[in-house]
């Protein structure tokens, strides 16, 4: 009993400067205004929508977690066929989906799934691509599949997006091991990765000379990224990612950089016992936004269209926490107002911007819905 005292009494300092931190944080404006939009239920029948992504006739691809990928035109749902054998555990199945940004000339998808291809028990999160034909998958090539095998259900990321020169990043947790792989370049799990649109290194990736190091590994020390985007006006990628209790995070991605995890964050373990002491260290990356309380970021989206007056510049953050929509105000790289949207429609696991324009977020039990900015 004297010892948990003590324990206690050491752990107060730090509990009380997290508390001040909770504070100042739930302190910032948050607000909803329900007049502005409406929204109609686009793509129904998807239990658990992951990834969408839209072809160049303006139909629309959705992937369902528990495998299946779904095509839908003109109000017509289709189930592709064809899709490999997912690795269904816990967090894990399939997962992302984006369309090669020349689409019209090469014909590829890319996806992420959790496959058990490599050996061993349980599987990993794996990339691959394909072509549509016919409502069917097919040249199938499977890009990279990250090792070792685990059963361990979480922390499998995944997102996949490319920049604007054609170079393609994709994320994975740490796979449940937060000790052992986001700070170490010779492990998978932890990363955001980047490729050529084939699958091969970029001779210029940062840890390509280093002779243990994963070659495609182009930032490192994440703990999940559940959320990436390309930012045209910076052109960087951003990717949001789930803390553990609190410290949930936006993070501006660098090459070669080092975002901290699990040495420095602004969370604690999910029994209310400190990770680090540290939030800050010489050589590691302060995210640009972090959520105390954790709000368990999904899909994120940075607003281009002109259809919401207001809205552009602004980011989009999907909450599975708290089913909402979250839209954060962006200056200078600042947070300077966060608002609510849809809110209570449920776990809300993704958000884009179609090349109409208008903004469509995938939610669990749901399926995808269009918002609609009223008139």
């Amino acid at each position: 009993m004297q010892k948990k005292m003590l324990y206690l009494v050491l752990l107060l300092p730090y509990f009380l400067a997290c508390s001040q931190d909770h504070k100042k944080l739930n302190e910032e404006l948050i607000k909803t205004d329900p007049k502005n939009y409406t929204y109609e239920v686009v793509a129904e029948g998807v239990d658990i929508p992951w990834g969408m992504t839209w072809l160049p006739d303006g139909s629309m691809l959705v992937t369902e977690i528990n495998g299946k990928i779904y095509h839908f035109k003109n109000g017509v749902k289709t189930e592709v066929q064809n899709v490999p054998k997912i690795y269904r555990n816990g967090q894990g199945g399939l997962m992302d989906i984006e369309v090669h940004p020349n689409y019209a000339e090469t014909g590829w998808i890319y996806f992420t799934y959790g496959s058990t291809e490599g050996g061993g028990e349980g599987g990993n999160t794996c990339l691959a691509r394909a072509k549509l034909k016919n409502q069917t998958l097919t040249d199938i090539e499977v890009l990279y599949k990250a090792m070792p095998n685990t059963k361990k259900v979480q922390h499998f990321g995944s997102r996949v997006r490319f920049d604007d020169k054609g170079f393609l990043y994709f994320s994975i947790g740490d796979r449940g091991e937060n000790d052992v792989n986001p700070q170490d370049l010779s492990r998978d799990g932890g990363k955001i990765y980047r490729f050529n649109d084939d699958g091969s290194i970029p001779a210029d990736n940062p840890f390509v000379n280093e002779p243990d190091a994963k070659k495609a590994v182009f930032s490192y020390g994440h703990r999940n990224p559940q959320g990436m985007v390309f930012n045209a006006h910076t052109k960087e990628i951003w990717v949001n990612e789930h803390g553990p209790q609190g410290g949930d995070e936006i993070n501006v991605i660098k090459k070669g950089a080092n975002y901290g995890w699990p040495v420095i964050t602004y969370g604690i373990n999910y029994n209310g016992t400190p990770i680090t002491d540290k939030t800050a260290m010489p050589g590691m990356e302060q995210p640009l936004h972090y959520w105390v309380p954790s709000i368990a970021p999904s899909g994120m989206e940075i607003i281009t269209s002109n259809l919401y007056p207001g809205w552009k510049g602004n980011l989009l953050v999907g909450s599975l926490k708290f089913q909402y929509l979250e839209m954060l105000v962006l200056q200078d790289k600042k947070v300077k107002e966060r608002i609510k949207l849809l809110e209570d429609i449920g776990r809300v696991r993704n958000v884009r911007q179609g090349p109409d324009g208008y903004i469509y977020a995938a939610v669990e039990h749901k399926g995808v819905v269009k918002i609609l900015p009223k008139k």
